[in-house]
């Protein structure tokens, strides 16, 4: 079995300084990919700019991006030859329209910046997924949680989507824990309490593999 795995941020250049970014570190995404390893498959894992060293083991080949075009460019050439996409990236959904050359100068109270939209990875590449094929999506949410997280679902083409809330003591950005929920279009719903991101990384492939091989 072959994994497409995206993980941690985008960084999106203003100058030769400065970018667009977010806080994800993308640890949820590494343990994912080290849990499907450890089941036997074999992972690309596209990672964003994060401080976590390649995985170790040699099921999983790390392709290093930085910005959001780079990210899909790298999980297009992926996703056609895999049976099982996780988009876990923190992806930003804009960038600036104009990348200065220098570093943009202090000058005046204030500074406006142009931001244009960039390509939404997991949609696009949903539109082209086939049968066999099984995805699984990330929302990270503050409002509206399951409401945001089921219309992801459909509009991206998940059969899964895993559930974040900044709400949750322990969870989201930058801690070695999570508390997840796990969406399907049938509407059946699978909670995972706060525990470390590894055990949670286990309990997901689980899920997915069990309901990957009930749909074929």
């Amino acid at each position: 079995m072959h994994v497409l795995l995206t993980a941690g941020p985008t960084y999106e250049p203003l100058d030769p300084v400065r970018f667009l970014g977010n806080r994800s570190t993308g640890k949820m995404g590494y343990a994912l990919a080290e849990a499907f390893a450890a089941e036997g498959a074999q992972v690309t894992l596209v990672s964003g700019p994060s401080q976590l060293a390649d995985p170790a083991n040699p099921r999983i080949q790390t392709v290093r991006v930085e910005t959001a075009a780079e990210m899909f460019a790298a999980a297009s050439a992926a996703a056609e030859v895999a049976d099982v996409w996780v988009f876990a990236a923190a992806v930003a959904d804009y960038r600036p329209a104009q990348v200065a050359a220098e570093k943009i100068k202090k000058a005046g109270e204030t500074l406006t910046l142009e931001l244009v939209k960039n390509v939404d990875i997991a949609a696009t590449l949903g539109q082209q997924k086939r049968a066999e094929q099984f995805a699984v999506g990330f929302a990270l949410e503050t409002t509206n949680e399951l409401a945001h997280a089921q219309d992801k679902l459909y509009r991206k083409n998940f059969d899964l989507v895993v559930l974040n809330s900044l709400r949750d003591p322990g969870a989201g950005f930058g801690h070695d824990t999570n508390k997840v929920t796990v969406l399907d279009a049938a509407g059946q719903i699978v909670n995972f309490e706060l525990q470390s991101k590894a055990e949670v990384a286990r309990g997901l492939v689980s899920l997915i593999l069990a309901r990957r091989a009930a749909k074929l």
